[in-house]
């Protein structure tokens, strides 16, 4: 219990539910998603939503039964009802940062870049950020100021098609407007999102587990490794490489060989290393041959094309180097070529030895 994260949620209300509606093919927003995905990361203890509530009756009985807290922020006169929102749900979140040290994670759902400033803050009070917004509605400069940012879209629990969304206030025509019948058109089919790439994936996971290795002693677990990844990419998901979990995704790569996993410090938290033998040195002799291949010295440059000809799917980053003059450098120091520089080439040169 002591090592469970306390979750404080803040759902700029306004924010996520017309960037459902707009860019969801009207889909109306439902909380069910967001609470699923963070019950799975620890104890939410605070949930509050800011809104005009006015503008959205039907969603209070909705959020009302997920238990959140539906904090009022009424429209007035010369006023900005978004602006007075965002204050007072920043105001509520740094209260909560230094009034409630027992919470150590703050979920900010809102796509807004305004809320940056205040996501960076709790970072320097050391509580862990995590973002929810709709994918098309999304800040660029928001994901990557988060630990963790989840597009709203990508839930478990969003339903791919178009529902009728909830009407944000109802409009009344006057005795003077003539109202025209809607016209209903055939809804266009969601296009299907992409295929992540899986080698592009295999050469992200070696290359942070080689520099977990190189910054860091002391083994590297599946835990470790997962935190990294969302470091270096807050939106990383397992999911959008079509993997149920972190292990399965890391047992597909195993089986691929670009990872090598064993029983770590905890149950279901193995140790993830990079294999030292296998792919590398077969590498290491592709090199050898097709350095064995030219008259005299070869040159660095234009080197890996050759490698390339031999073998399409050759990359250095695959096996965890994070240049290909650091995999030519293994190898010599791997005894496989002799590598030097020459001034007069101004070049590296390789050799077998």
């Amino acid at each position: 219990m002591d090592q469970e994260e306390r979750i404080a949620l803040f759902l700029d209300y306004e924010n996520l539910a017309l960037g459902a509606r707009d860019n969801l093919g009207g889909m109306a927003f439902d909380f069910r998603p967001i609470a699923d995905a963070l019950a799975e990361r620890g104890r939410v203890v605070v949930r509050r939503a800011y809104a005009d509530w006015s503008f959205f009756d039907e969603d209070r009985r909705m959020l009302t039964r997920s238990h959140v807290e539906l904090i009022e922020m009424p429209q007035r006169l010369g006023a900005s009802r978004k602006n007075a929102a965002d204050i007072k749900m920043a105001v509520d979140a740094m209260e909560l940062a230094f009034e409630r040290g027992y919470i150590s994670t703050f979920a900010i759902c809102t796509g807004d870049s305004d809320f940056t400033p205040l996501v960076h803050k709790l970072r320097e009070l050391n509580k862990r950020v995590i973002g929810v917004g709709v994918e098309k509605s999304t800040s660029a400069l928001l994901p990557p100021a988060c630990d963790e940012f989840l597009y709203y879209d990508r839930l478990e629990g969003v339903e791919g098609q178009a529902v009728p969304a909830r009407r944000a206030h109802p409009a009344r025509p006057t005795p003077q407007q003539h109202v025209e019948p809607e016209r209903t058109e055939p809804e266009a089919a969601p296009a299907e999102e992409p295929a992540r790439d899986v080698n592009a994936l295999a050469v992200l996971v070696a290359q942070t587990v080689a520099g977990i290795q190189g910054n860091a002693s002391g083994t590297v677990t599946a835990s470790t490794l997962k935190r990294t990844l969302l470091r270096k990419d807050p939106t990383f998901t397992e999911s959008d490489y079509g993997f149920r979990t972190f292990g399965e995704l890391l047992r597909h790569l195993a089986g691929r060989n670009v990872v090598e996993l064993a029983d770590g410090p905890a149950k279901g938290d193995p140790e993830v290393s990079l294999p030292e033998h296998g792919d590398r040195e077969e590498a290491f002799a592709l090199l050898r041959t097709v350095v064995g291949e030219s008259p005299g010295a070869t040159p660095l440059s234009g080197l890996k094309n050759q490698l390339r000809r031999v073998r399409p799917d050759f990359s250095e980053k695959k096996l965890g180097y994070r240049s290909f003059l650091q995999f030519c450098q293994a190898a010599a120091t791997s005894g496989v070529v002799a590598l030097q520089w020459s001034p007069e080439a101004d070049d590296y040169l390789l050799t077998t030895r």
